[in-house]
């Protein structure tokens, strides 16, 4: 009998994971070459994963809201039409949770019988019950657990975490009717983060599967990079002047609008090239100077949450090219069709706080990366205008460009400088500019 393993692929740079999120076979149906097999979502994007194999699907090694590595089995198919199906198990993989503790706890030979459906409706999966039973938690406290998978399903994470800070810190409530006393400590394990008291009234609203990997994302790169933010003011009379008045002209000519994002990532790309110490990353002791210029663009989602879709070869485009760039993948991060490449590679990120109607604001650095520069507002300002006949006072239009960067390899001459010059490229644009 033939059997092939369906393997979690490479989903991009610095992708070492994936969770489950929903299998499209079922174990006993048929697929074709190609064919949508199972849908994963990683830290950068959600994705269908094709079928690398023509035949039957005999056995799923992951279950929904688990995680993978890149580079295990998670599923078996047969390309023989005979073959035997086997159920779906997870005896093939180590699923014990004395593999993240020390020493192993017996389970409560009192604790109520956890079931497959909760009173509250919630189902739970067999390897979810399976460590609640090995680890005696009853099905009120398997109940109480924040679920963070689909439709509030309580995952192998899930019940691992709460496993970790069980009896370091009390049960979250979505009522609260009376203070409630603080657990006595029964883990000689330090609480790394403090307790919050909820109050009455408050609403206890459980963090989805991308706000968590943005949150730790966001932590991971405080505690990496010494942060450093040099701010400049720019003058973009010359660039509003210009595009108010081939908006219309370039809308008719190639189908879309241009926004002020491409005209400043056109000034980003110049200055990377004559300042490439901010187009690098660290590894160890060592610094990796970045051959291609591949300009993250953080986009917010109608969720609320973020996403950095990257272009790559920033400086292969013109400007009508840089425009097609960013309202594509735009317009794919939206509709959440962005694909796994279309989020990885990025080796500088532009985020525009503008956008929002912030004047400027301190980014947090994109990792690996070692900069990041936030676009301010464009305002219509009071200003003085230098002269050939001396100085006048003008309406002026301005933002400030907040740029952020790892002092361990980029100081603030450096970070200074290259700032300054996408300012000066920006003041420097010619009104006069064709198509």
């Amino acid at each position: 009998m033939a059997e092939i393993e369906i393997k979690l692929p490479k989903m991009g740079e610095s992708v070492t994971e994936a969770t489950i999120t929903n299998w499209l076979k079922e174990v006993g149906e048929t697929i074709e070459m190609d064919e949508p097999l199972v849908e994963v979502a990683t830290d950068k994007v959600d994705n269908e994963l094709p079928s690398e194999a023509e035949g039957t699907l005999i056995k799923i090694l992951f279950e929904k809201d688990e995680v993978a590595q890149v580079g295990d089995v998670i599923a078996i198919i047969s390309t023989d039409g005979g073959a035997t199906i086997a159920e779906p198990t997870k005896e093939t993989k180590p699923t014990a949770v004395t593999e993240t503790k020390a020493t192993e706890v017996v389970a409560n030979s009192n604790t109520e019988s956890v079931s497959k459906t909760g009173p509250s409706g919630k189902f739970y999966s067999p390897l979810v019950r399976s460590i609640a039973d090995k680890e005696g938690i009853s099905m009120s406290e398997l109940e109480s657990i924040p679920g963070s998978g689909e439709n509030g399903r309580v995952t192998k994470k899930d019940i691992l975490s709460f496993i970790d800070s069980r009896g370091n810190t009390p049960v979250v409530v979505t009522k609260v009717s009376a203070p409630a006393a603080p657990k006595k400590a029964v883990s000689a394990k330090p609480a790394h983060k403090p307790s919050v008291p909820v109050m009455d009234g408050d609403v206890i609203i459980p963090m989805d599967r991308m706000r968590k990997l943005i949150a730790d994302h966001m932590v991971m790169s405080v505690q990496t990079s010494p942060h450093v933010t040099s701010y400049v003011e720019a003058d973009v009379t010359n660039i509003v002047t210009w595009r108010n008045k081939v908006k219309d002209k370039f809308l008719k000519k190639e189908g879309q609008k241009i926004t002020f994002t491409p005209i400043f990532m056109e000034a980003i790309v110049k200055a990377i090239k004559d300042f490439p110490g901010v187009n690098v990353s660290i590894d160890g002791d060592n610094i990796i100077q970045r051959k291609h210029i591949n300009l993250g663009m953080a986009t917010a989602l109608p969720s609320g949450n973020l996403i950095v879709p990257v272009i790559k070869d920033a400086d292969n485009f013109n400007l009508t090219g840089l425009t097609k760039q960013v309202n594509g993948l735009a317009n794919k991060a939206r509709n959440n069709k962005l694909a796994a490449d279309d989020v990885s590679g990025g080796t500088y990120t532009v985020t525009n706080v503008g956008s929002f109607g912030n004047v400027m604001g301190t980014p947090i650095i994109n990792q690996p990366q070692v900069a990041i520069l936030a676009l301010g507002a464009v305002r219509k300002v009071v200003s003085v205008i230098e002269t050939e006949n001396g100085d006048t006072i003008g309406i002026r239009s301005k933002m400030f460009l907040s740029h952020s960067y790892d002092h361990r390899v980029v100081d603030g001459a450096l970070g200074g400088m290259f700032v300054k010059r996408v300012a000066e490229y920006l003041e420097a644009f010619d009104v006069n500019r064709e198509l």
